[in-house]
């Protein structure tokens, strides 16, 4: 931005509050209503002025611009937030006759008759995580979990991230300070696509969507947050500083005025036999939905009501959560069959007896690992209960101990990979075992499926039954060997004819091109996933430069930290990883260029530059993008690995602690000097502090 067409801080200020609430609304119509407004170029258009005018003057961002859904910077702790009013849990009901009493317990409240029907919102419980939203004058201020229902957990950072939780309110919403209560949850689709990612790279899969949904809501990073998708719904006022509506239904009607989505699926029962046949309603209709749901949370429909009646203990008096039975059956197991992963990770899994559990008929049930085995003492030949946790997947849940066989033995995990008998470690601090053997057919076959996969390099037609088949003629060992098979090869394959072979090597060719995050992401780096594969080839640019990449330089890109950095390290360091590399250069695999992240020159290889303050002649995000195009790192933190720190006007706290730790502190006259100087490219000469 040069200094002729640059704004002043008071228009940049009002353009940027102009922009942001004009993004708000067309976010609320997109994610709310489901009705979009304008056209995605005229959202991105916006969206793309405010992140220069931001970039301009970084001193005007703020935690509730628009721009912040992709996640701050990592936090190191959560603070605590205590709740203007608590967060009480609800008393349970488990068959019509508690839900009955319940009723009848709300009119000796009230000093009704018992024949005297009261109205209920009757709303479907979402199995997920509760949390409340402050706000002040219509912007979010505080976003915190529910924790022990008088104080919990500031995560606002993570919750900004959500798409459809609004950072500002509608103008219908009061413009004094207001607390609204809602369930963070996942959908079943996403649920399974973030197991799948945590399977990928090695790691402990979540057990069902509510723990999905708080180990997500919970990440110190929340740009991992922003990569998970989670949804929000709206459901209860804890504190108003306004007037409030006279009802329930009222209260979810003015919610949805406000910005907030609400669960569609709650109705207004005239008395609780319409409460109880919405209950029994959805006790099927629940399968249909993509989102978990254990019961059914009944209100009084009436706020005055719900005053009169007040609290007992830590519970309301004029709500209850209907619960519906576990989806819980009986079955033997037949076998314990150990899986290995392509990071070696062995998971062992239960072969039963066939059963149907919530409609479903399920064979196999998952037991995590060692120490889930020992602690609930599984045995094959034992009779165990299983439920299909968050009705996903099949878990067991206990064993029958007498029913047990006399002749029982206790399992014993295997000591040596049930693969390729290479020994089985596990480090301490960790709940997986693994393989340790370099060229396990299992990992390698892994790799493979990995590598073809969809999200990876996406090669059609390579499935697992004919990795099996290259891998036992010894026609490919690493991903690499795909790219050097030859037509002749793969017509040696068990019902591979013509057409479908050419097919096969077009679909490997095609995968030449593939952008470089999917390359990265199908490399199977350890703790590596789709978001953190983006991250790190849009600073990086190239697969050379990533692989040559040190420690400090990894650790330096926002969103990737100490474990993710040394594991992306130590994967480029073995010599398995530079015969692939190899391979891949041979064979011409040459990823789509990352935009503004291919180097065109070694200028500043090895050096790490921090932008702050305000740039004259240009935006930080052009001087971040010229430092990788000359080979450099651009960093938005300021560590000891960073080289220069280059400080425009109203530079603040970075430039402190750049002097703090000894790097240097250039100019912008400086920079650009550097930049248009090959001579001083190592600062000599230059006013550095």
């Amino acid at each position: 931005m040069n200094p002729t067409s640059a704004p002043s801080v008071e228009t940049a200020t009002s353009r940027i509050e102009t922009l942001r609430k004009e993004l708000e609304h067309h976010n609320y119509r997109y994610y709310v209503l489901d009705q979009p407004s304008v056209h995605d170029s005229v959202y991105d258009g916006l969206m793309r002025e405010l992140i220069d005018l931001e970039a301009a003057f970084p001193e005007l961002i703020a935690p509730d611009s628009p721009t912040q859904r992709v996640g701050a910077a990592p936090s190191r702790v959560f603070k605590s937030h205590s709740h203007r009013a608590p967060m009480l849990s609800l008393g349970n009901a488990f068959n019509e006759a508690e839900l009955r009493e319940f009723d009848q317990r709300v009119k000796r409240g009230l000093g009704l008759e018992p024949n005297v029907a009261v109205e209920y919102v009757a709303e479907l419980k979402i199995d997920g995580l509760a949390v409340s939203l402050t706000y002040q004058v219509r912007r979010l201020k505080v976003g915190a979990t529910r924790g022990d229902g008088f104080s919990g957990e500031d995560v606002t950072p993570n919750l900004c991230t959500l798409r459809g939780l609004p950072l500002w309110l509608q103008d219908d919403a009061p413009d004094g300070e207001v607390e609204v209560r809602g369930e963070v949850f996942l959908s079943f689709e996403e649920f399974e696509r973030i197991n799948a990612e945590r399977e990928a790279r090695g790691e402990a899969l979540y057990a069902n969507p509510r723990n999905s949904a708080a180990g997500s809501l919970r990440q110190l990073d929340s740009s991992i947050t922003a990569g998970r998708r989670l949804h929000y719904f709206a459901y209860a006022l804890g504190y108003s500083d306004r007037a409030r509506p006279e009802s329930q239904s009222e209260l979810l009607e003015a919610l949805r005025l406000w910005g907030f989505k609400t669960n569609p699926n709650s109705v207004l029962c005239a008395g609780i036999d319409a409460v109880l046949e919405f209950c029994t309603r959805w006790d099927a209709g629940r399968h249909t939905l993509n989102y978990a749901t254990d019961g059914v949370v009944v209100k009084v429909n009436s706020l005055t009501y719900q005053d009169e009646l007040g609290y007992v203990s830590r519970s309301p008096r004029w709500a209850i959560a209907y619960k519906y039975p576990a989806e819980k059956a009986r079955t033997i197991i037949r076998d314990i069959q150990v899986q290995v992963g392509r990071t070696g990770a062995l998971t062992p899994v239960a072969i039963m007896e066939p059963v149907e559990v919530g409609g479903v008929v399920v064979t196999r049930a998952t037991l995590h690992n060692e120490d889930e085995i020992r602690r609930k003492d599984v045995r094959i030949g034992d009779t165990v209960v299983i439920q299909r946790a968050g009705e996903v997947i099949p878990e067991v849940l206990e064993v029958v101990l007498e029913a047990r066989p006399q002749n029982s033995a206790e399992y014993r995990f295997p000591s040596h990979c049930p693969v390729c008998g290479a020994d089985v470690e596990r480090q301490e601090g960790e709940a997986v075992a693994r393989c340790v053997g370099i060229a396990c057919p299992a990992q390698v076959a892994a790799n493979l499926r990995h590598w073809a996969s969809r999200g990876a390099m996406d090669i059609e037609g390579l499935g697992p039954a004919q990795i099996q088949q290259l891998l036992a003629k010894g026609l490919v060992t690493n991903p690499g060997g795909l790219y050097c098979l030859t037509l002749e090869q793969l017509l040696t394959l068990e019902r591979s004819a013509e057409k479908s072979a050419q097919n096969l090597l077009n679909a490997i060719e095609a995968s030449k091109r593939r952008p470089l995050p999917r390359l990265v992401f199908a490399l199977g780096i350890r703790h590596v996933g789709e978001t953190v594969a983006r991250l790190l080839a849009d600073r990086f640019g190239t697969l050379e430069r990533l692989a040559g990449a040190t420690v400090d330089e990894l650790n330096s890109v926002q969103g990737v930290g100490p474990q993710i950095a040394e594991s992306t390290h130590r994967f480029f360091q073995q010599s398995e990883a530079d015969e692939v590399l190899r391979k891949l250069r041979e064979a011409d695999v040459m990823p789509e260029p990352m935009q503004g992240g291919e180097a065109r020159s070694d200028l500043f290889r090895g050096k790490t530059f921090v932008f702050t303050g305000t740039l004259l002649t240009m935006q930080r995000t052009a001087a971040e993008a010229k430092v990788r195009e000359l080979g450099g790192n651009a960093s938005s933190s300021v560590s000891r690995a960073t080289t220069y720190l280059v400080a425009g006007e109203k530079a603040g706290s970075k430039a402190e602690k750049a002097r703090t730790l000894g790097v240097n502190v250039l100019s912008e006259e400086d920079f650009l000097q550097m930049v248009s100087s090959p001579d001083n490219a190592t600062a000599e000469g230059l006013s550095v502090e």
